[in-house]
């Protein structure tokens, strides 16, 4: 058996590619779901209601979403140039970091900023550290050759380390009864709700806006055809013209700034002050829905909700028919390598000698 090119990729396949990787997901879970003893239709109808059957579950999976839409993003621009962004985890809560450490002048230094300005500032100081954080290593991969994925996800522990020592220190919460929290922000730098006595909130119209306008960078901008040049071959980009370092560093700065500003939306929208749990793998996920997308940017959107869906309804089904939680992880696992393998098989067919 051998793998061989095809001459012509089929759009037709390309279209169908995700629909059978879902459907061999949901079949692989459900040896899994019969394993534990459950029924599946009744657990896989629970899965759907828990995710998206109310109002209260559509907005917790929108609300999930929100940051795992941003992630995805940063992943997506990363990967469309074949600069391995792992480290989204840490630019997220550096992200966070600086917008919390931001917004605290506001009600800590007695700076009479005008609110919008000050969330602007906010904003904008958030996805500055993420891009700078993933600035170092696309330089390092640029010019030294230096492998960005051990350095972008080792850079993730070193920033929870630093953002743990700044909990229980300079930015630490006096109110929080020792709990390691930042100081939380002011009501007025808070992200509005969308929905009334829900937490989905106006990040998730950020999120979208965003995701449209790196779809529209990515398809009609010469920095996005650059982008895609350098991500099909790096060397025949760089003969026909391509500013190969320029680019890299344009997609670091992008990329960091969606996976900051994923943790300032987070901080001003949902918690309204930083913690170490913050985040329950988030840059990570991120990189799982960038596939799932096939690295397109509107793609992550739908991609998002799905696995946001698909996590907050397994706590419906856990405790409806006792299937473990983890049931979750392992249908957005299965759904990566399922895309993975459906979107290979479109490129490539078996031949069998």
């Amino acid at each position: 058996m051998r793998l061989e090119k095809r001459a012509q990729n089929s759009a037709i396949a390309l279209a169908l590619a995700p629909v059978g990787a879902l459907a061999f997901t949901l079949l692989v879970s459900a040896l899994l779901v019969l394993w534990a003893g459950a029924p599946v239709g009744q657990a896989y109808g629970l899965l759907l209601k828990g995710g998206f059957g109310s109002v209260f579950a559509l907005s917790e999976t929108l609300t999930r979403a929100i940051p795992l839409t941003l992630t995805g993003l940063a992943a997506t621009v990363a990967f469309k140039a074949r600069l391995f962004n792992i480290g989204a985890e840490g630019q997220l809560y550096v992200g966070a970091l600086a917008a919390v450490a931001v917004g605290g002048l506001h009600g800590g230094s007695g700076l009479a900023l005008p609110t919008p300005l000050l969330f602007v500032l906010m904003m904008t100081a958030a996805a500055l550290a993420g891009a700078l954080l993933l600035l170092g290593p696309a330089l390092m991969k640029a010019r030294l050759g230096v492998d960005e994925v051990v350095t972008t996800l080792l850079l993730n522990f070193i920033v929870l380390l630093f953002v743990s020592l700044m909990l229980d220190g300079p930015m630490k919460d006096p109110g929080a009864m020792g709990w390691p929290q930042s100081v939380a922000l002011q009501d007025e730098l808070t992200l509005s709700k969308l929905i009334a006595q829900t937490r989905v909130h106006t990040g998730l119209l950020w999120a979208w806006t965003l995701a449209v306008i790196v779809w529209a960078l990515m398809r009609f901008s010469v920095q996005g055809f650059n982008i895609r040049a350098l991500g099909a071959n790096s060397r025949a980009a760089k003969f026909a013209g391509v500013p190969v370092t320029r680019t890299v560093v344009l997609v670091a700065m992008l990329s960091g700034a969606l996976a900051g500003l994923a943790g300032a939306i987070e901080v001003a929208g949902r918690t309204g002050y930083l913690t170490l749990d913050m985040s329950p793998g988030y840059g990570y996920t991120g990189i799982v829905i960038a596939m799932l997308a096939v690295l397109h940017p509107l793609g992550v959107v739908f991609a998002s909700v799905f696995v946001a869906g698909v996590l907050v309804g397994a706590d419906s089904m856990s405790r409806a028919v006792g299937v473990p939680t983890y049931i979750a992880d392992v249908i957005v696992a299965a759904s990566l390598i399922s895309v993975l393998v459906a979107t290979s098989l479109t490129q490539y067919r078996i031949r069998w000698k």
